[in-house]
């Protein structure tokens, strides 16, 4: 008897960027119509719009869509929900840019470096305030209970984010290295997962079983999910290409503590591990080109990436045996097979 996975191996190629066009499309019509039509107020309704018209994967509010049809609702009960996990996924990538300092976003300059920390943070802050607006919404579509269910669920993934962001700026600016890799998973689950991953799927599975759905075991299927998404995403800002979208080694410019990175130091010699120490208490600034490359040699001597690559597939292998128990007993569907696809495409895109 074959699995789910099984039978959908052969449909990921085609399946997932036509689902995610499809779905990331609908979201984006709907999202139009929270966005400021014109330029009214000055400094803010351009920035605002900046990164939401920017693109981008559209992974988010597509799984909150495919987990909401898979369990049987209309997309049209879904879609406010997806336009709220986008509106807020866009303004902390505005905050997040800012706060690690980099310099581009979905292959343009970062928002702060067109217009200036100061405006930016106000569009972010906006964005945040905008985000509330599609839950409200979901009142008329949805009844004030079930739209009461996913506004919590939002709150505790919007807590979640920052007390995740918490950790990883406070380790870079204490110059921690004794971060383990629990350490490291329990930070992307608060930071990643909870928005990237969990949310959307529990928040459709809602949806979908009009809030009857047992909800533990999306927590685990979204943890594993979207640390294996996290880990692939860490691999690609050191070996992805032009599509990916974001600035190349960026993560070393910023010193974030990344699996990869925190098991070169633990696999790293005395001298060597003074010298990651000591580019690390370095300002962004001062860290050079060969303060990268060097950090790149260390990690290419330790095994660090494949290190993470091997993580990376053994949370996505844990992730699709939760897929097998909440989903293996629905009808079969296109979004069924579109969610467990999405967890073996996380690990080979490219962007």
């Amino acid at each position: 008897m074959t699995t789910v996975r099984e039978r959908l191996d052969a449909r990921i190629p085609s399946l997932i960027p036509e689902v995610l066009e499809e779905y990331g499309e609908l979201t984006r019509r709907m999202l139009r119509r929270y966005l400021p039509g014109k330029a009214i107020r000055p400094y803010l309704d351009d920035l605002i719009a900046d990164y939401p018209m920017r693109g981008g994967k559209m992974m988010r509010s597509s799984l909150c869509i495919a987990t909401a049809r898979a369990f049987g609702a209309d997309p049209e009960d879904a879609l406010l929900t997806a336009v709220a996990i986008e509106l807020l996924h866009n303004a902390l990538l505005i905050h997040d840019d800012i706060e690690d300092g980099s310099d581009e976003r979905r292959g343009r300059p970062t928002l702060h470096h067109l217009h200036g920390v100061p405006l930016a943070v106000n569009a972010g802050d906006t964005l945040t305030l905008l985000s509330f607006q599609p839950l409200r919404d979901n009142v008329k579509r949805l009844g004030p209970r079930l739209a009461m269910q996913i506004l919590e669920e939002a709150e505790h993934m919007a807590w979640e984010s920052a007390e995740g962001q918490a950790l990883e700026l406070g380790w870079c600016r204490d110059n921690r290295m004794d971060v383990e890799d629990a350490d490291y998973l329990t930070m992307i689950l608060k930071k990643t997962c909870w928005l990237a991953t969990i949310y959307p799927s529990r928040a459709g599975a809602l949806i979908g079983s009009r809030g009857r759905a047992e909800l533990d075991p999306f927590f685990r299927f979204g943890f594993f999910f979207g640390a294996a998404f996290q880990i692939q995403d860490d691999v690609l800002n050191l070996v992805g290409d032009a599509r990916y979208g974001k600035e190349l080694n960026g993560d070393l410019r910023e010193g974030k503590r990344t699996l990869m990175l925190m098991h070169a130091w633990r696999h790293a010699g005395a001298a060597d591990r003074e010298r990651l120490r000591q580019v690390l208490a370095l300002p962004r600034a001062e860290r050079s080109d060969a303060h990268v490359d060097w950090m790149l040699a260390l990690m290419e001597a330790s095994g660090s990436v494949a290190y993470a690559v091997a993580m990376a597939r053994g949370l996505a292998g844990a992730a699709l045996r939760e897929f097998e128990g909440i989903f293996g007993e629905l009808p079969p569907s296109r979004d069924r097979d579109f969610i467990g696809g999405l967890v073996t495409w996380v690990l080979e895109r490219a962007s």
